[in-house]
């Protein structure tokens, strides 16, 4: 046991308690993981949590409890009024559900430039009684289209928004793109990510915390084990949470603190594996484009497009600004008519393509896109459909999609394979995708170009083609990682 617990937390000999020993190499991983968003520890802290939907539960708790006591800067507004609410159309349910904390003071803006002009707005008489904040995605987790980095610094920046603090969902974004927090001015007040969406592992989650903004998460009454330095809880019901940090604050009971070892060691392993997140950006931004491109050019002899493909307007493939690797579509047959998207899922998972359907956690996204009104989708729900156990089209809308999403293990075979598959499964006449196999498809084996030339390439082999394995054996990579700084930490 000794030795297990010299490898794990440094010299057993030593005056300091194995725990104490844990507690300060979790530190360190803090610091490495603000490092890797580009953080400066002085201006912002990290706090380990479940996933990204346990960091934007926090941020409710924190509003809610804000809500119910007294106002910022040292106004007081009548009690049990809370906090109102606005989150864009385009947001994970995980960040809808916040307004259900709100009193029922919230507001769905259905698109950018209601944000916009909401920002320039006079605020109502609601907003300028109670604190205020604007959550967002980075990232649609539908479409993949990627929403303003501006919005943060144009809220601060407002005069009349004062009130108004901000929360990015960042679990989709930051798995293909580098989230750069070198500009402490212009970031968000409180950003969620995960680090299984990152990385692969370890099952692990972040809020991200302006500590010029972080008073207002202190208003949070909960507290549990760990971030209290004293509780009286017989005959008195006084307590005194930690004041070192705001991590130690919010940071409640035992820390998952073989998930935290992990991560060090997944973001050796990502950074061996695939380099920069901007690398894994630009080499996903052109798989992205490519199987955009693949999917427009496959139709039915009639003309109709095999795959609806549902994109912003705004958006472009291949421009890691506006789009993610992220395509949503659905199967038309000849006339239009839409295939269920949970069979185009199992038929592809019997040929080794592994993709996501159904409403994949995003209400507005599928109202948008589909052109479901509420009153349809209540009426759906009424006769059945849940996204549990889904009717997949009803009155000849679908109610979900098909996703596909890529990543920093994704090839152009990944791509191409996809594109073949639903070319072959239900195109009647393959000949009418002749030009595409034609082109795309011959290159198959040739293509190691554009990889070369995006810096993917090391010694002749692509990363991402290196790396196709990865997932699987990611255990025993980090494994022997481990191990081999276990072995330099004994004999340091």
């Amino acid at each position: 046991m000794s030795d297990l617990i010299s490898n794990l937390y440094g010299n057993p000999h030593s005056e300091s308690t194995p725990s104490a020993l844990a507690g300060r190499r979790v530190d360190e991983i803090r610091q490495r993981a603000l490092q890797f968003f580009n953080a400066d520890p002085d201006h912002f802290d990290l706090v380990f949590v479940a996933n990204a939907t346990a960091a934007i539960k926090l941020i409710l708790e924190a509003f809610r409890d804000d809500g119910a006591d007294s106002g910022i800067g040292g106004k007081v507004k009548k009690k049990g009024r809370g906090f109102w609410y606005g989150y864009h159309r385009d947001a994970h349910s995980s960040l809808v559900g916040v307004r259900q904390a709100t009193n029922g003071l919230h507001r769905c803006f259905e698109s950018d430039a209601e944000v916009e002009e909401w920002i320039q707005a006079v605020p109502t008489r609601e907003e300028k009684e109670r604190t205020c904040l604007f959550g967002y995605p980075g990232q649609s987790n539908m479409t993949g289209r990627r929403l303003p980095p501006s919005w943060p610094s144009m809220i601060r920046q407002s005069q009349k928004r004062q009130n108004t603090y901000t929360l990015l969902d960042a679990a989709a974004l930051a798995a293909s793109t580098f989230l750069d927090f070198g500009n402490e001015v212009n970031a968000p007040d409180f950003t969620s990510v995960s680090f299984y969406k990152i990385f692969g592992y370890p099952d692990l989650g972040a809020l991200i915390v302006r500590k010029s903004s972080g008073a207002i998460l202190q208003r949070r009454r909960y507290f549990g084990g760990g971030t209290v330095d004293m509780v009286i809880s017989i005959k008195n019901n006084w307590h005194a949470k930690k004041n070192s940090s705001l991590h130690d604050q919010l940071e409640d009971g035992t820390l998952p603190f073989h998930s935290i070892f992990a991560l060090d060691a997944a973001i050796d392993v990502h950074q061996q594996l695939f380099g920069s997140m901007k690398d894994i950006s630009a080499h996903t931004a052109f798989l992205s484009k490519r199987l955009y491109d693949g999917l427009s050019q496959l139709k039915h002899l009639t003309g109709t497009p095999l795959c609806h493909v549902y994109k912003d307007a705004s958006a472009a493939y291949g421009d890691p600004a506006t789009q993610g690797a992220t395509i949503a579509f659905n199967v038309q047959r000849p006339d239009g008519t839409i295939v269920g998207y949970t069979t185009v899922e199992r038929l592809a998972d019997q040929n080794g393509i592994y993709l996501r359907s159904g409403g994949l956690c995003n209400p507005g996204g599928i109202a948008t896109y589909l052109e479901w009104a509420p009153w349809e989708m209540k009426a759906a729900y009424a006769a059945g459909h849940r996204c549990s156990r889904p009717t997949e089209v009803m009155h000849g809308k679908p109610t979900g999609v098909v996703r596909a999403s890529l990543g920093a293990m994704s090839t152009i075979r990944d791509v191409d394979a996809l594109v073949t598959f639903l070319r072959k499964a239900f195109l009647a006449d393959a000949v009418s995708s002749d030009a595409y196999m034609g082109g795309q498809l011959a290159a198959l084996d040739s293509d190691t170009s554009v990889a070369d030339s995006l810096g993917l390439s090391d010694k002749g082999h692509s990363r991402p083609a290196r790396a196709q394995g990865w997932k699987p054996q990611i255990r025993n990579f980090i494994r022997k990682h481990v191990a081999i700084k276990k072995a330099a930490r004994a004999g340091a």
